[in-house]
């Protein structure tokens, strides 16, 4: 066989080889894209995102989205041609696949996570909002969860409410694991609380409970330490003035937050809040109506433009990362709580852009 001959057929079950190597062998990255955008405003799988029951509501227009990632499975292992078409793309990020599933988490276990996250979001939005148009939220610290095995098992529920702890008033979560954590580990603490079932049946009527009781449960010492625990997660449950239902089927994370509670305000007061444009963003909220960053920001400014958004509203600690790289035509709005969203979007509104918080690259 000719020497050139030879050559060029070396090359060729080289070049085949590569091919499949790259084809077959899996390497660690998954990928992010552009995912869905909700409009808060409107109705999603034929019902409203956001209802509002026993309290007057108002006509509002435009658009308040919520936006998405879509990201591959935790048990999805990309080949490296996808990887490199990936790092190719514009409509696509690559991430180490620990950057998704830290821990080794499992699909399963990563979206239990994301549903527990969601639905806290939607908790907080909830009081933000209602907070925002200075509309009182009773609040009332209660079990979260029991830990199977431990001391409380059994004596304390989910859902009970937390009224004293050995004599102290509990008024934030973290007052039940301070006052547990002054006894020494196997000496008894006293847990004065209405049973779930009681504040349920309360609240449902419209009353405050009228029975409590006392439970007593002896302390162990932690795995991690000489600290003394009873086994159970303190959370703050609300009593909302009417009804706010939010429902988004498919959706994880607690990143749209920030537009669940705009969302609520526009429905609450006179006046469509966007004037009628159609404005796009992101953002964790807790109860004080403090915005968060999140993940995925380039993703979700490119879907947002896809879907006809002009203003994107950006968590401050995601502006560098949005600036270095926004889409033609979307304006950023850098926004740290929801009053600043609020006053942003009355901006836009009036026509007032140049007025409105930019974001920047540095």
């Amino acid at each position: 066989m000719p020497r050139r001959t030879a050559t060029m057929l070396a090359s060729t079950l080289v070049l085949i080889a590569l091919l499949c190597a790259g084809v077959f062998i899996p390497v660690p990255y998954s990928e992010m894209s552009p995912g869905p955008t909700v409009n808060t405003l409107g109705d999603h799988g034929g019902e409203p995102v956001l209802r509002i029951s026993g309290q007057k509501t108002y006509p509002t227009s435009g658009h308040l989205n919520m936006t998405t990632v879509r990201v591959t499975g935790a048990e999805y292992r990309m080949n490296l041609v996808e990887a490199i078409a990936g790092w190719l793309s514009d409509d696509s990020v690559v991430v180490p696949h620990s950057t998704l599933y830290p821990d080794g988490k499992t699909e399963e276990e990563s979206t239990q996570e994301n549903a527990e996250e969601f639905s806290q979001s939607q908790e907080s939005a909830r009081v933000a909002a209602l907070r925002e148009l200075k509309i009182p939220v009773k609040s009332r610290v209660v079990v979260s969860s029991v830990q199977k095995g431990s001391p409380a098992e059994g004596r304390l529920h989910a859902g009970d409410v937390i009224k004293e702890v050995d004599g102290t008033a509990v008024r934030e979560p973290q007052d039940v694991a301070r006052v547990v954590t002054k006894r020494s580990p196997g000496r008894p603490v006293d847990f004065t609380i209405v049973p779930a079932k009681e504040a349920a049946a309360a609240e449902k009527a419209g009353r405050e409970p009228t029975t409590s009781r006392k439970v007593t449960v002896t302390t162990k010492r932690a795995d991690d330490g000489d600290r003394a625990i009873v086994g159970i997660s303190a959370g703050t449950d609300h009593t909302f003035p009417f009804g706010i239902d939010i429902k988004l089927d498919d959706v994880g994370g607690p990143s749209a937050g920030l537009m669940f509670a705009l969302g609520i305000v526009d429905k609450l007061t006179p006046g469509p809040l966007t004037g009628g444009k159609f404005v796009a963003g992101t953002g964790t909220i807790d109860e004080s109506g403090r915005v968060g960053p999140i993940g995925g920001i380039d993703m979700k400014l490119v879907g947002a433009r896809e879907a006809g958004a002009t203003y994107f509203l950006t968590p401050a600690a995601n502006c560098p990362a949005a600036a270095s790289d926004t889409p033609e035509g979307l304006t950023l709005i850098k926004v740290d709580t929801i009053r600043d969203a609020v006053e942003s979007l009355n901006k836009v509104r009036e026509g007032d852009t140049d007025a409105l918080p930019s974001c920047s690259a540095s």
